[in-house]
């Protein structure tokens, strides 16, 4: 429908974009891992963030009455191939939910286009875009802190692999989930939106 097309720009243009240039990127990373013969880069690095030492940094001069604290950084020169896996699922998973997500818009923002705005497909598609933002948000953060407590647990003797230590390292996707909330709330007003249309038609 030409009035739900033009209403739909330029979103649907700068998704299409975004979409095939993230997915160009993944795609030449891809061939670029197989040509180097292995995953993540010649380092494997974790952040403790759960926690701050009280060790003063050298090089750092605080004022009198204020405290300098640091956050231990712990690389490993020469990972294996266990520990470049778990390095990878401490990033990747967030890449996939972000490419697969904007495809889901773009499916989305391409079907209303065609349907129309105020149909049962697209709030169907909303519900869908909805779900996948809500529930995959938790569970790529569930495997990415998963993954960075079991790296960091290998390369810190202080740490260990344990409920603790990952949801230490947990930290809630807010945003994600507002959205995911809001996309399901809007699937709602679409299709009372098409149930009004659809009544509208048959009155006239």
């Amino acid at each position: 429908m030409p009035e739900d097309r033009k209403m739909l720009e330029p979103m649907a243009t700068v998704v299409s974009v975004v979409l095939r240039v993230l997915l160009a990127l993944l795609t030449a990373g891809l061939v670029l891992a197989v040509v180097r013969g292995g995953w993540g880069g010649v380092s494997v690095c974790v952040t403790d963030d759960s926690g701050t030492s009280s060790t003063v940094p050298g090089g750092f001069l605080p004022e009198s009455g204020v405290q300098v604290g640091s956050v231990p950084r712990y690389c490993a020169e020469n990972p294996d191939a266990q520990l470049r896996l778990l390095d990878a699922l401490g990033t990747l998973p967030s890449t996939l939910l972000l490419i697969s997500g904007l495809f889901l818009l773009h499916r989305l923002l391409q079907g209303a286009a065609r349907d129309g705005i105020h149909t049962v497909r697209t709030a169907g598609r909303f519900r869908r875009l909805g779900w996948w933002l809500l529930l995959g948000s938790l569970v790529v953060e569930i495997v990415e802190a998963n993954a960075r407590a079991a790296v960091l647990a290998e390369l810190a003797k202080s740490a260990d692999f344990t409920a603790g230590a990952w949801l230490g390292l947990w930290s809630t996707p807010y945003l994600a989930v507002l959205t995911g909330l809001g996309l399901l709330t809007f699937a709602r007003i679409t299709l009372a939106g098409a149930s009004m249309r659809e009544d509208l038609e048959g009155v006239v």
